[in-house]
């Protein structure tokens, strides 16, 4: 499985109706509220053979309420 994290600015107002549609949704593994530019951390395991753009594009940007997102690949954990 290869993890990754999806930074998500969602539209004002919207950011626990995003974030309990994508727990709902069951495709994260964990989501977190965070303070900044963007609202939301969500952390995705998805398998090697998956198309991490086309995840993205089809999983997490047509969730209602998300105005923006930024796609964070990592190489390794320590």
């Amino acid at each position: 499985m290869i993890p990754f994290f999806v930074q998500i600015k969602c539209l004002l107002g919207r950011s626990y109706e995003v974030a309990n549609a994508i727990a709902d949704a069951e495709i994260a593994s964990e989501i977190y509220s965070t303070a900044g530019d963007f609202d939301l951390l969500v952390k995705f395991y998805v398998p090697e053979t998956t198309d991490i753009g086309h995840f993205v594009n089809e999983k997490v940007q047509t969730v209602p309420g998300i105005q923006d997102t930024r796609t964070i690949i990592t190489f390794k954990a320590f």
